[in-house]
C-alpha cells in the first residue's frame, strides 16, 4: 500500500511539473496572438490619426484621446481598455521599437509581471 502511495505521489508530482511547463507555453502563445489583434488595432489608430502613439501615450492613446502632444486633431477610440496579457498585467507599448526602430513594439512583462527580465515578450521578437 505504500509503495503504490509512494508510486502515485511520484506520478502526480511529475504531472504537475508537466502541466506548469504546459500553461506557461499556453500563455505565451495567448501573448503572441494578443499581440498580433494590438497591433491591427494601433496600425487602425495610425490611420485614423496619420501617426503612432508616442511611447508616452502608449495604448492608453486607443482608448482615450491624448492630451500631451501630439493631439491628433482627428481621433477615434479603437479599444475600450489597455488589454491585459495573460499573467495579469497591461500590455506595454514602445514606439520606437528596440529591435526595429521604423515600428513599434508591444510588450508584455511575462510570467513575474516585472519589465525587462528575461522572461519579458516583444511583437519584435524573433
Amino acid at each position: 500500500m505504500v509503495v503504490v502511495l509512494s508510486i502515485m505521489s511520484v506520478i502526480l508530482g511529475g504531472s504537475v511539473v508537466v502541466m506548469r511547463g504546459i500553461m506557461s507555453s499556453v500563455r505565451e502563445d495567448k501573448a503572441r496572438s494578443d499581440f498580433t489583434t494590438i497591433q491591427s488595432l494601433v496600425m487602425k489608430y495610425q490611420i485614423s490619426t496619420g501617426r503612432y502613439p508616442t511611447t508616452e501615450q502608449g495604448l492608453r492613446a486607443l482608448v482615450d484621446k491624448p492630451a500631451q502632444a501630439p493631439v491628433p486633431r482627428r481621433w477615434t477610440r479603437v479599444m475600450d481598455e489597455v488589454p491585459r496579457d495573460p499573467w495579469g498585467s497591461e500590455y506595454g507599448y514602445r514606439y520606437p521599437g528596440a529591435r526595429n526602430p521604423e515600428d513599434f513594439e508591444i510588450l508584455s512583462a511575462g510570467r513575474d509581471g516585472i519589465v525587462g527580465t528575461e522572461d519579458d515578450l516583444s511583437s519584435q521578437d524573433p
